[in-house]
């Protein structure tokens, strides 16, 4: 039952931005870029997500989105590709699993055809670096496909703790009932076979520039009691079951490096097919990734295994967004690879206004970052945005003035052109 009022809801959400836009039409044409020789570098990126936006759904969403991005300077855009255990693509991975090529009202709204594919299509004709995103990691809601087809696949806690609460950002909260979710074991062998399928099939299939992996590409701390993790583990420590406590500095040691091998494994079958395809990383904070999450980012850019970190900076404070570009293990990515940073645009219960928008881009740009990536498309300059959509874009406008490219990667030396 509360499949159906989720699907309803959704369906309901989709409706309102068909209308909104039909009613308030956003003109691409009503921008103008300024022309100039100058080129500096900067990665300039926004998420485009399914939840709480039209943009997928709109028959006319895509091109317009892409028509205004690069007409305001933008360069990058991170579609969403694996979200509430589904494809946003073809995928005859998913399709073996859990018999859907791709999200349901996706599909039927765009009469089957591979929005992913015309994404990138369009995209590329305007100069746009695509990076698809796979958000959701190895999350899941306990009522997929997925999770009903597998429950062997999933991880827990003790005491019989099988869900987590999720705060997405983006999504509109409902008693709970939409962001509990289950997790998918990283650990599981048939698992990892999983993830990293849909991952090469987006890379084989599709003309992107990397892809995209973030803070939900790891295990809550409290998860890897289930039967699979203890044998595991069992093996690899003379019989002995693992600790209760799940903050064992040991215990959350050993199931960290299991996920950072597999991150390796990813590096190198993305980099076999696609050399110079990008691995990106969007996290939370070193500190809050490895404590609650298990995710060793600082590890997995040591090793190599990354090629551009984006992080996730989402602060309305601006003492507390010093802060936290100012961690040291952020410098000392710097150091190795583009780390730029997330700010939000706002969503739809936590509005943004243009002025602190501006503010956060002038502090990256002084701390020497390559640049920045805004959640989420739909805030930028849409309708739950405090200010018209005609001054949001003139203010990205005069922060974009000029033209910018990504940072080239030479044999993992990065350089600017400006």
């Amino acid at each position: 039952m509360n499949r159906v009022i989720h699907r309803c809801f959704s369906f309901l959400i989709c409706l309102g931005f068909i209308f909104s836009l039909t009613i308030f039409p956003i003109s691409s044409t009503s921008i103008v870029s300024q022309k100039t020789s100058f080129l500096t570098t900067e990665v300039r990126g926004v998420w485009l997500t399914n939840v709480a936006s039209g943009v997928l759904f709109v028959p006319w969403g895509v091109e317009r989105a892409i028509n205004q991005l690069a007409a305001l300077n933008f360069n990058t855009i991170y579609p969403v590709v694996w979200n509430r255990g589904y494809t946003f693509y073809k995928s005859k991975v998913a399709e073996s699993i859990i018999g859907e090529k791709t999200e349901p009202l996706l599909n039927f709204i765009n009469s089957g055809n591979d929005v992913l594919e015309k994404l990138v299509r369009l995209a590329k004709n305007k100069n746009l670096s695509v990076i698809p995103w796979f958000e959701y990691g190895f999350m899941t809601p306990p009522n997929s496909a997925l999770a009903k087809a597998h429950p062997e696949w999933l991880t827990s806690g003790q005491k019989g703790i099988n869900s987590v609460h999720e705060n997405l950002p983006e999504e509109i909260k409902q008693n709970g009932v939409f962001n509990r979710q289950v997790w998918l074991n990283p650990l599981h062998p048939q698992v990892q076979e999983f993830i990293l399928g849909l991952i090469l099939e987006v890379v084989k299939n599709y003309d992107v520039d990397g892809i995209q992996v973030d803070d939900h590409f790891g295990m809550p701390v409290e998860f890897g009691y289930d039967s699979f993790t203890v044998k595991l583990y069992q093996k690899e420590h003379l019989g002995k079951t693992p600790p209760t406590d799940p903050y064992d500095a040991k215990w959350m040691r050993w199931r960290a490096d299991k996920i950072t091998d597999f991150m390796g494994r990813i590096n190198q079958a993305v980099k076999k097919i696609k050399p110079q395809a990008k691995i990106s990383l969007s996290p939370n904070s070193q500190y809050f990734a490895y404590k609650y999450y298990l995710q060793d980012w600082e590890n997995w850019v040591n090793k190599g295994w990354v090629d551009e970190l984006i992080l996730q900076v989402y602060r309305d404070d601006k003492k507390s967004f010093i802060a936290e570009i100012e961690k040291p293990a952020v410098k000392l990515a710097m150091k190795k690879i583009p780390v730029s940073i997330g700010i939000s645009t706002g969503t739809l219960l936590s509005p943004v206004d243009i002025e602190s928008i501006k503010e956060q881009v002038q502090i990256v740009r002084d701390h020497k970052f390559f640049g920045f990536s805004f959640f989420y498309w739909e805030s930028l300059w849409g309708y739950i945005s405090p200010e018209s959509p005609q001054k949001r874009r003139k203010a990205f406008l005069e922060m974009f003035a000029n033209k910018a490219v990504k940072p080239l990667n030479l044999n993992r030396t990065y350089v600017r052109l400006d």
